[in-house]
């Protein structure tokens, strides 16, 4: 099995003679291969796989590219002789990720050689998805938007929040859904104006809107999507903000592409609320990059000083929240290509009222 081509990638931009990785998700992304221990140490052309009694023997039956070595000590020592039999003077580690307490260990268990952080190395390369990413990617989205389709005949009035929840969830799993990409938001009437609202027993009304967001996890990597519908009936106010949000994301999607600027995209959804007066409601960033996790970088933000590069996958979720009255956010998930974008996520997006 050839080695693929995210660690060759990984292999080619060592900023030492060899680096450490010690992660879940960034030893997963690397050698395809989850467990909850073990370090992927790699030169610029081996890779050695550390695993201890419970992995060992997955690890050289499912990562043939890289030579598994079996640990039996609770510390250091297998990867100093290790490092010590290759001549390595330099390593380079996450120091985004490794706890105080796990570097001096380190430091002390190799005096003699020269300890590198990678930085944000590993988070940039994540950020552009290769073929299989974005498969599984678009696998994580079906599960959703088929979820989200079958959830419609159950929402009406009368059933609570956590009802409503926990009925998503149990479409994802049984969509094949291997788990939550994060805690589902399911929240309506006056909740709807928080954006991160949490499920409770409030019981849906005519006249509300519910705000849902949520993902479905697929062999590692995530989907997310937000939808407000209305119950029973939808006022003229209700209409405005509704459309004012779905504007608002159009425009953000029609500008997405490579070369943008990640700032520019945010401010023209902004410039769709000021429009309506409703820009001082919008009280988060545009949208965000995700993946194996559900925020990466780059972020479409007014702070953000990144260019958008094809390759990524990014969220675009304006929301419109009248504190203590209601609140509307749409999301879909998009494909950056050199032209334009994508769009991932297939529900329709015209104001729904169930």
């Amino acid at each position: 099995m050839k080695q693929p081509g995210r660690l060759t990638r990984f292999q080619q931009s060592l900023p030492a003679q060899a680096a450490i990785v010690t992660s879940n998700l960034n030893r997963y992304y690397l050698s395809g291969f989850l467990g909850t221990a073990g370090t992927l140490l790699v030169t610029k052309d081996k890779v050695f796989y550390l695993a201890d009694g419970r992995y060992f023997e997955a690890v050289s039956q499912k990562v043939p590219f890289a030579k598994a070595v079996l640990v039996k000590s609770k510390g250091w020592d297998e990867l100093a002789a290790l490092c010590a039999e290759l001549g390595i003077g330099q390593l380079a580690f996450e120091d985004l990720e490794m706890t105080v307490a796990s570097y001096r260990a380190l430091e002390k268990a190799m005096p003699g050689v020269s300890l590198v952080g990678l930085a944000d190395a590993l988070p940039r390369q994540r950020a552009i998805k290769d073929e299989q990413e974005l498969s599984l990617i678009q696998k994580a989205q079906s599960v959703t938007d088929r979820a989200y389709q079958e959830l419609l005949n159950f929402i009406r009035a009368g059933v609570t929040e956590r009802e409503v929840a926990h009925r998503l969830e149990e479409l994802m799993a049984g969509f094949g859904g291997q788990g939550l990409a994060f805690d589902t938001i399911a929240v309506a009437g006056t909740h709807s104006s928080q954006p991160h609202g949490r499920p409770s027993d409030y019981v849906l009304a005519d006249g509300d809107f519910l705000t849902l967001d949520f993902g479905a996890a697929y062999e590692g990597y995530c989907s997310d999507m937000t939808r407000t519908v209305a119950i029973g009936h939808a006022t003229d106010e209700m209409r405005l903000v509704y459309g004012t949000v779905l504007e608002a994301q159009q425009r953000a999607i029609e500008m997405i592409a490579a070369g943008v600027s990640c700032r520019e995209v945010d401010a023209l959804a902004r410039s769709v609320m000021q429009k309506q007066g409703f820009e001082q409601y919008f009280v988060h960033s545009l949208g965000h990059s995700f993946g194996m996790e559900i925020h990466e970088q780059p972020g479409l933000s007014q702070a953000s000083e990144q260019t958008l590069e094809a390759g990524m996958v990014m969220t675009v979720e304006p929301g419109i929240y009248l504190p203590g009255r209601f609140g509307v956010r749409i999301e879909d998930d998009v494909f950056v290509t050199q032209t334009g974008c994508i769009n991932l996520t297939a529900s329709p997006k015209e104001l729904l009222i169930l």
